[in-house]
């Protein structure tokens, strides 16, 4: 099986260095930006298989850096990773053209290797923790896991 070709966007120094040591595991990761511009710039140059990028950075949000990718990368997936758990922002992201939505505080060890699988074979990935019940996607329904804190 051929590895996927991974683009990180992550504005958090450490942060970026630990997740750069765990996608190195599951694909060869072709780059790594700090800002939502530079991920758009790169993304198009690169073209990766997957992009995972955080909500929150300087320049370009990653939601409107989602949008834009669109139109200049749309061979590439999209797997957020975030802090934010409000059905709001998940819905925000696919209604962008993400593929997943992921947790920074959940498991990623498991998490990550489960989002890259599912968002390839071309499924949507909704991470574990993610609050909510039900929210409107793409004119359908998505399930999220409810949690109560």
């Amino acid at each position: 099986m051929i590895k996927p070709r991974i683009l990180l966007a992550e504005d958090h120094p450490l942060v970026r260095d630990a997740l750069l040591g765990l996608l190195g595991e599951l694909g060869k990761v072709v780059g790594a930006v700090r800002d939502g511009q530079a991920l758009v710039e790169t993304a198009q140059w690169l073209k990766p298989d997957i992009i995972i990028s955080d909500i929150s950075m300087p320049k370009l949000n990653g939601l409107d850096a989602v949008r834009a990718l669109q139109n200049c990368a749309p061979q590439s997936k999209v797997i957020i990773l975030t802090t934010y758990q409000e059905p709001a922002y998940l819905t925000l992201a696919f209604d962008a053209g993400a593929r997943g939505f992921i947790l920074k505080n959940t498991a990623l060890l498991t998490e990550l290797p489960q989002a890259l699988l599912h968002v390839l074979a071309g499924d949507r990935y909704i991470g574990l923790g993610v609050k909510g019940e039900w929210m409107p996607v793409d004119g359908g329904r998505v399930p999220i896991q409810l949690s109560r804190t």
